[in-house]
């Protein structure tokens, strides 16, 4: 059997009940009977279409809300699997066929979602789930199956893929957006070694407008502003809302002249005609700022802060004028530092000098060790070990910290498969929440092995979750898929909503350690930490309480309804603890 030429062996029938069911369904839709009572109230109560596609005689019979889907009260023109791959729609039938094809050479049950070409020309998007029925020659005989209306989830979908992309207001990106599309600029000028730029263009005294006229007019006057600049702008430029007056535009090959140019090409757009809105004509000028790259600027975060520098100085220079941002002589200096830090990280990546401590995290009530944090630790070219503090708050900064989040990962991996009985957590930064290279590695490491991934926790603060709440989101949901926990860490300093806690499906909070260092004296801060933690048990959260530094600290922790603690007191980070030293496969005698 074969679906659009590709030869199918077939299988043994993969489950009666599957045979029978489909078996049933045919037997109940036959043209002399109809759909019995049961499966017509199933189907009218569900707005489902039921279908059986004889695959011997190639024929189609339908069951169901028919008009619903093709939008008449019959379909003699879908009688056969040809003319029903002629109404699904050209970019989804490869897919659907694919499916079809997969299922006849296992015999599992086929499950996908395409758009159907109604008898109006629109389209409408459908969820079809079915099963096979084989005959006594072990050859496939039908395809039974339902087909729902999807066409408002799809359209939430998109538009909720939509928003986590694009502006709502003018349809251009969102300020997540633009920062990678600057970090992919800024990665290609740094490897082919040209020149680019950024701008920040802000809208002089549109607070003005939105007293005097109100916020349609201001919205209009957002959104017409954003279309002239996009005129002014090349066709590989791309530009972006990045807040509520100003605007974003990455320049990929664009030297220090055009980038002058370009910011006085916007400028004298905006000099030379009024906006036109419903209100009128309304007169607008420009203030711009703006940073060549890559130069000394090595992530995006970088080039927006120094571009947003510039723009506050054309502001205070009176506005309607481009300034250029210039680093000092210590700015300079303090960035060839980084630099050089930065490279003596790659250097330890290279030759595995980057290691990890491990930091007990205890049972509040028994103090018995539940898992431990990792730390990133880096040994230097003369064998000493240096801290995490030392040099990841530069690797941030220099766009590097992807890397060392790669290695921590590998390194956690490595340690739960020789110590099944192990568990540990590993830091990810913002950074690497949006990397789809280390979301790889995850689902490499842990597939196939539940093992390692139910004794992994990755931790991620709360401060970059609320940086990019979407995106947080699914990548939390992604890693939780796949057995992992997630924690949040530095509950409190971020200031989550109820809301938030909701969509952050998150497994453990871990209190923010200012709130937790010499709690026995603050009033104030156990007063926090007691709200905090009730609000964990609400959303039925485990809670961890760091940086426990006294065993007064501890007993208070406790007290207030902590799960776990951590911090010196309890045990400091070790990069070879006992149970690194015990070799797993070394026989005992």
């Amino acid at each position: 059997m074969e679906l659009d030429g590709e030869p199918m062996t077939a299988q043994p029938p993969p489950d009666p009940a599957m045979r029978d069911g489909a078996d049933a369904i045919a037997d109940d839709r036959t043209p002399a009977s109809g759909p019995g009572p049961i499966v017509r109230a199933a189907l009218e109560a569900s707005g489902d279409l039921a279908y059986v596609w004889d695959l011997q005689d190639d024929r189609i019979d339908w069951a169901g809300d028919v008009a619903g889907i093709f939008g008449r009260a019959a379909p003699p023109s879908v009688a056969d699997g040809e003319a029903f791959n002629e109404r699904i729609n050209a970019e989804d039938l490869a897919r659907r066929l694919k499916v079809l094809n997969e299922h006849l050479s296992t015999g599992s049950p086929y499950d996908c979602e395409y758009r159907i070409r109604r008898e109006d020309g629109s389209f409408v998007w459908v969820h079809d789930r079915g099963g096979m029925s084989v005959g006594g020659d072990g050859e496939p005989q039908s395809l039974a199956g339902t087909l729902r209306v999807i066409t408002r989830r799809k359209q939430a979908e998109s538009l909720l893929e939509h928003r986590a992309n694009f502006d709502e207001l003018t349809g251009h990106l969102n300020k997540a957006r633009l920062r990678e599309a600057l970090q992919s600029a800024l990665a290609y000028n740094q490897r082919y070694k040209v020149s680019g730029g950024y701008l920040a263009v802000g809208l002089d005294k549109l607070s003005m407008i939105n007293d005097g006229y109100g916020h349609e007019t201001a919205d209009a006057v957002i959104i017409a502003a954003g279309q002239r600049i996009e005129r002014c702008l090349r066709i590989t430029d791309v530009i972006g809302r990045i807040g509520g007056d100003r605007f974003g535009i990455v320049l990929a090959q664009c030297d220090e002249d055009g980038l002058a140019r370009t910011a006085e090409k916007i400028l004298e757009a905006f000099r030379a005609a009024p906006l036109e809105t419903a209100d009128g004509p309304m007169r607008l000028t420009v203030s711009i700022g703006g940073v060549s790259i890559p130069g000394f600027i090595r992530t995006a975060q970088d080039a927006m802060t120094g571009a947003e520098s510039a723009l506050q100085e054309a502001k205070a220079a009176g506005r309607n004028c481009f300034v250029r941002y210039e680093m000092s002589s210590e700015q300079r200096e303090r960035q060839r530092r980084n630099i050089e830090v930065g490279e003596d990280v790659l250097r330890a990546l290279d030759d595995d000098r980057i290691v990890l401590a491990y930091q007990p995290v205890v049972c509040a009530r028994t103090r018995e060790t539940r898992y431990f944090e990792t730390l990133l630790r880096m040994y230097d070219e003369h064998g000493q070990l240096r801290s995490a503090g030392e040099f990841v708050p530069i690797l941030e900064k220099l766009g590097l910290i992807r890397l060392l989040d790669l290695r921590a990962l590998e390194l956690a991996a490595q340690d739960l498969r020789r110590h099944p009985n192990v568990a540990l957590a590993v830091n990810v930064s913002s950074m690497t929440v949006i990397d789809p290279s280390w979301m790889r590695t995850l689902v490499s490491l842990v597939t196939g092995s539940r093992s390692i991934a139910e004794r992994l926790t990755i931790e991620i603060t709360e401060t970059a979750a609320l940086e990019d709440f979407d995106v947080t989101a699914r990548f939390i949901s992604n890693v939780r898929d796949l057995g992992c926990k997630v924690a949040l860490d530095d509950f409190g300093s971020g200031y989550t909503s109820f809301r938030h806690m909701k969509s952050l499906t998150v497994d453990v909070v871990k209190i923010d350690g200012a709130f937790v260092t010499d709690i026995a004296n603050s009033p104030d801060n156990q007063l926090f930490v007691r709200t905090l933690l009730g609000l964990a048990e609400g959303f039925g959260l485990k809670t961890v309480a760091e940086c426990i530094e006294s065993e007064e600290d501890a007993r208070i922790l406790s007290r207030e309804g902590a799960d776990f603690l951590q911090g010196w007191h309890l045990g400091r980070p070790e990069v070879a603890p006992d149970w690194r030293k015990v070799d797993p496969d070394r026989d005992p005698a």
